[in-house]
């Protein structure tokens, strides 16, 4: 292909890609993205809140830059076929102000305790105030004057608006582009993000079945990586790698992406067998809760013949998955698997893909297959 043809190629997907996104993108008042919240004509994911951290700090000076006049970072939403706007970044942003104003709901439908500033460098006076005190409505050492929050409603914020004309697939696009390296602390954190966007079924499937009691005996996990969904993280996984095909675990050119785009084809797929997925899982998780407990995935010492240390990913991928793949047929006394897992941490093919400088890419291909191997009977 000459050079000619290759600028020709480039043009034409260029074309191709801009046709297949339409958006629009105008300035609103924040006092009408109020009305569209009240209206529940904007979906802001409230299940998205856990994923953001935002301290009460940093939601000051959100509403600080607005009355100072500074420019906030436009919203994007995604227009649904019924007309629904859903947040796709500035999530945080919308919830700060719905929540300085009082009326901020959590996933439940329940108000959220309405947010009381504190001091900034800028504007001391900030700390302590309310949006409006009901005592005294005209304004106080606690409340919002009327022009004050005049101020802040008629200040305006840029909407980008992706269409319901869009390709199906750039609204995920958009999310991940946006949010990756953004606010969310954790891959796994966007993916939970993607999953509520695009399956919110799924997403509550997974949730629920994360806080198996037999799964998270499994699990001597840090409360800081239970916080940052850890535990979501590892099911995931499970339900990604349990009967994958073993020729594509030679073709991951990045863990994070890889996971996120089979994340996103399970929550796309209308034919997802929950009731079989849930089976494995359950079975899997049984055995080895009821036999390993927090053993099933550490690090077991030859010489001193003892488990220790946290979870690891390395016999997980060997043990869960290998059990998992083959759950309709083993069966096992706690005795024999304990005696096959202590086995599995002197074998060859094991030892060779664990340990230092050993990253998922490289350990995946081998300990997927070995674990289908070990627990096939």
């Amino acid at each position: 292909m000459n050079i000619g043809e290759q600028v020709d190629t480039l043009q034409s997907e260029i074309d191709q890609k801009r046709r297949e996104i339409r958006s629009d993108n105008y300035s609103m008042s924040i006092g009408e993205l109020m009305s569209l919240y009240q209206q529940e004509e904007i979906e802001i994911h409230p299940e998205f809140q856990r994923f953001f951290r935002w301290s009460d700090y940093q939601k000051t000076k959100l509403i600080e830059s607005i009355l100072l006049g500074i420019p906030i970072p436009p919203i994007f939403v995604s227009q649904r076929e019924d007309g629904i706007w859903d947040v796709v970044d500035g999530l945080q942003r919308l919830s700060t102000i719905y929540q300085f104003v009082g009326i901020l709901k959590d996933e439940n439908g329940k108000q959220i305790p309405p947010l009381t500033l504190q001091k900034t460098e800028y504007l001391p006076s900030l700390a302590g105030k309310i949006w409006e005190d009901k005592e005294h409505p005209e304004g106080s050492i606690k409340g919002f004057t009327p022009a004050q929050r005049l101020l802040i409603k008629r200040a305006k914020i840029d909407v980008n608006i992706l269409m319901k004309e869009s390709d199906p697939f750039a609204k995920y696009e958009l999310f991940q582009r946006l949010n990756t390296g953004g606010s969310i602390a954790t891959s796994q954190e966007l993916r939970n993000c993607i999953l509520v966007s695009l399956n919110p079924d799924l997403y509550r499937w997974i949730k629920q079945l994360s806080e198996n009691e037999n799964f998270q005996s499994c699990l001597p996990l840090t409360e800081k990586l239970i916080d940052e969904q850890y535990d979501v993280e590892i099911l995931c996984r499970f339900l990604v790698l349990r009967t994958i095909d073993e020729s594509l675990l030679n073709k991951i050119p990045d863990v994070d992406a890889f996971f996120t785009e089979k994340i996103q084809e399970i929550a796309n797929n209308p034919n997802f067998d929950f009731e079989e997925e849930q089976a494995a899982f359950e079975k899997t998780f049984q055995l080895l809760g009821e036999c390993m407990g927090n053993d099933s995935f550490r690090k077991y010492d030859v010489n001193k013949e003892k488990f220790s240390g946290g979870f690891l990913l390395a016999p997980f991928e060997t043990i869960a998955l290998g059990i998992g793949y083959n759950y309709q047929q083993y069966n096992a006394t706690c005795l024999k698997l304990t005696q096959k897992i202590v086995e599995i941490w002197s074998h060859p093919e094991f030892t060779s893909a664990f340990g230092r400088g050993r990253d998922a890419r490289t350990r995946l291909p081998k300990l997927v297959p070995l674990g289908r191997k070990l627990f096939a009977s």
